[in-house]
């Protein structure tokens, strides 16, 4: 098996998860966290706090973390797995394809070609993949490029239908108020959002915080958020002038009250969000590992 790139971590102990009182958490059966690496992969957005702060990349090698949970899956025996990872690297998108890991998975993945392809896609399925969640953090091109994401639009609408119709769940990752962004753009956003509703199941909307320390801050004035705030993020002057209190005002309206928009925003599960989501895929999922985890659908 092919290890991921990049150096690995020695010494990481599979995490020890016995103590827990599953039978009191509010799910149809143990959730287990697993990082198959810390830092990202991609390291190159602009303002990525990854990069601000330092942290490099460090995966696991894919045996280990194959072995890791079947060692968990023996001891817990989960309804779902949820990597922790920035994103999970392709490599190990591929392996889970491949041999899949007997349970039914989910976790943040990058926009990539890797995706585009309709019968990878299906593989992970097979393989136990609930639900993917992609930041794709805007709709817009020029954005998107001046922040060095690595996302192709035309790409990503491609990615979305195949996932779609591969009956994994999407969870798609907004952002807004970036350096790069203006009021033009975001429109673009909202309108690319609503072309590919059909193939959006949940989405996140954030607005952008600047990372204090990253080195693209350079050229921006920038503040506290507060008298004595220790935040590792600051308020800065928009280059355009699409100033914090604006990027509200787009989002709680022109955004937000979008019919098409609205009715993807309702989708999301009250109070526990993302992380309940793909609960709702398990049904497809658990008869195909015979599982049986009773699950509510919201459509």
């Amino acid at each position: 098996m092919t290890a991921l790139s990049g150096p690995s971590v020695p010494g990481v102990p599979c995490p020890d998860y016995g103590p827990f009182p599953w039978g009191l958490y509010m799910s149809p059966g143990a959730i287990i966290p697993y990082s198959a690496s810390t830092g990202c992969y991609w390291r190159r957005c602009r303002f990525c706090p990854e990069t601000a702060e330092g942290t490099p990349y460090r995966p696991l090698p894919v045996k280990k973390v194959f072995a890791d949970l079947e060692r968990l899956k023996r001891e817990t025996n989960p309804a779902l797995v949820h990597f922790l990872d920035n994103a999970v690297s392709p490599a190990l998108l591929t392996a889970l394809a491949e041999q899949g890991i007997g349970v039914p998975w989910y976790g943040f993945v990058r926009i990539t070609e890797q995706l585009a392809d309709p019968s990878f896609c299906r593989r992970l399925h097979a393989a136990g993949c609930a639900m993917l969640k992609l930041g794709l953090e805007s709709g817009d091109q020029g954005v998107l490029d001046a922040l060095e994401k690595g996302i192709d639009l035309k790409t990503a609408s491609r990615v979305l239908r195949n996932l779609k119709e591969a009956r994994i769940g999407t969870y798609v990752y907004l952002l807004f108020g970036t350096t790069a962004e203006d009021r033009s753009a975001a429109c673009r956003t909202v309108e690319y959002i609503v072309e590919n509703s059909s193939s959006i199941d949940f989405l996140n909307v954030a607005i952008f915080n600047l990372p204090a320390f990253a080195a693209a801050a350079a050229d921006l004035a920038t503040r506290p958020f507060s008298t004595g705030d220790l935040s590792l993020y600051r308020d800065f002057e928009h280059p355009a002038g699409w100033n914090r209190r604006e990027v509200r005002r787009f989002v709680d309206g022109q955004l937000k009250k979008n019919p098409v928009v609205a009715g993807i925003l309702k989708r999301t599960p009250p109070v526990f969000t993302s992380n309940h989501a793909p609960l709702y895929y398990l049904k497809t999922i658990c008869q195909a590992f015979s599982l049986s985890k009773p699950v509510i659908r919201p459509f």
